[in-house]
């Protein structure tokens, strides 16, 4: 392209680029890069003029060429589709008439701050440095599927507008490689934000985003990702749900101040993936269900406020609970759980209190699931639990037994204090005594020579029947109590 084909503006823009100095064309009280379609040809430059100076513009000894470019409209279509360009470019403050295709590109550093265009196709772009496109307004997609970004991309604040096309997400970043983190806190969506397959080296920081699919709809689906560092969704507004399937997280995921709302379905999907730590606190529960299975947490920092109505917790595993919260707190949630009695969630929880020493608590989980599993026994079954609760608590209230015990002691040596039971033999019967007569008749095992001595009659043989059966239940109730102990340790 010849220089005598360009217009003032672009003819401005071609004299710096040789210096990388700035071309600013705003003005102090210059307008939105939205109204940009109102700019006239002063601060207009045509992408064609733009595309033969990143491809073939000369050079000057002794400086280093760059574009740097603010507050201009750009007209047709900015193509470097497979280009190899190495200079930085800063399109800041820009408005675009059309979409930049940069499918297959090279580029050493990109800047697209602050400006507005109507999509981006950037799909397997190449950045050798940062791609910023902090406070940019996109209006349509942006397309950056498997690119690879050696420094950090920044979208601080970025907006697109726009819900795509059914089917379409409204920004594409699975299997994109970002070497020094993702950085989008505030970042504002209408539709989906694909990270699947994507690997970060940094932290993810999506913080004040605000996630708009609707309901029933992916709002970030990030399968597969794995993040070096942490994944920040403070304060989030997610409209749709969270897919975070088969994730992998070295740090922290991070939903503190997160309002959730996928009502009807589940809200955050984070079956099957590994974290360090899950933060689900100071949030009102979540308006859809907690999907948690086949996960392995290190930490998990759950607030029972944050739980909502269902979850999916089926083979869950962390090894840290906090905060600690009394058992009574916890029981609630695995009662919401989808699946009705899952027999893992209660070891898990188990588990996790006697790591931290609170034996009273891990016990009430042990009875809570007791009693949960009682509830899926056919009526037989359900009928020994109710026993063995009534009695000694399955085995984790072992001072009912001597309570009954000493009850049934007592209202035995009262009936057979009053009412002696006749000696079978008189001549060799040993003294009568009512209490030691009632312990032979409770205790299976233990004898003192008085049951098989005397023989009740009447309502009094009927007591002794009730004495001895009872005192067979309370025994068969204290052993399996005690063997359910020996075994857990």
């Amino acid at each position: 392209m010849q220089i005598d084909d360009m217009t003032p503006a672009e003819e401005r823009v071609w004299r710096a680029f040789p210096r990388g100095a700035d071309v600013d064309f705003r003005e102090p009280a210059d307008e939105a890069p939205a109204r940009g379609t109102e700019w006239g040809p002063e601060r207009t430059v045509r992408a064609a003029v733009l595309r033969a100076l990143l491809l073939s513009a000369p050079q000057e000894d002794g400086e280093t060429a760059a574009l740097r470019l603010a507050g201009a409209r750009i007209t047709g279509v900015l193509d470097l589709k497979y280009a190899e360009v190495d200079h930085a470019v800063r399109l800041s403050d820009c408005s675009f008439e059309k979409v930049p295709v940069l499918y297959g590109a090279r580029l050493r550093q990109l800047n697209l701050r602050d400006s507005v265009l109507p999509g981006l196709d950037a799909a397997t772009l190449r950045v050798d440095g940062v791609l910023r496109m902090s406070d940019c307004v996109f209006e349509g997609p942006v397309r950056l599927g498997g690119a690879q970004i050696s420094g950090a991309l920044f979208m601080d604040r970025a907006r697109i507008d726009e819900p795509p096309a059914a089917g379409t997400p409204a920004l594409q970043l699975n299997h994109v490689a970002v070497g020094d983190g993702l950085s989008a806190p505030g970042l504002r969506t209408r539709g989906q934000v694909r990270l699947t397959g994507a690997s970060v080296a940094g932290t993810v920081d999506l913080n004040g985003a605000r996630l708009e699919a609707g309901t029933g709809e992916v709002a970030l689906d990030a399968e597969t990702l794995t993040v070096e560092g942490d994944v920040l969704l403070r304060d989030v507004d997610v409209l749709g749900w969270i897919g975070l399937r088969g994730a992998r997280v070295a740090g922290r995921l991070d939903l503190s101040h997160a309002r959730l709302a996928n009502p009807g379905d589940a809200a955050l999907r984070a079956s099957s993936c590994t974290i360090g730590e899950l933060w689900l606190r100071k949030s009102p529960p979540m308006a859809g269900t907690l999907n948690l299975r086949r996960a392995q947490l290190d930490v998990l920092f759950l607030e029972p406020d944050v739980v909502p109505g269902e979850v999916l917790l089926n083979s869950l595993v962390y090894t840290s609970l906090t905060p600690h919260e009394p058992a009574e707190r916890r029981l609630a949630m695995l009662e919401r759980d989808g699946e009705g009695y899952v027999p893992h969630s209660y070891e898990q929880l188990t588990a996790a209190y006697r790591r931290i020493g609170d034996d009273d608590a891990a016990r009430l989980v042990q009875l809570a699931k007791q009693r949960r599993r009682r509830a899926t026994l056919p009526w037989y079954g359900r009928l020994w639990g109710h026993v063995q609760d009534a009695t000694v608590g399955y085995g984790f209230r072992p001072l009912r037994a001597a309570g009954w015990l000493v009850s049934l002691l007592l209202i035995g040596s009262v009936a057979y204090a009053l009412h002696h039971p006749q000696p079978l033999k008189p001549d060799e019967a040993p003294q009568f005594n009512p209490v030691f007569y009632t312990l032979d008749l409770l205790l299976p095992v233990i004898s003192f020579g008085q049951e098989g001595a005397f023989a009740p009659t009447d309502g009094h043989q009927w007591l002794s029947y009730v004495l001895v059966l009872t005192g067979w239940i309370l025994a068969t109730t204290v052993v399996t109590g005690i063997t359910r102990t020996v075994s857990r340790q």
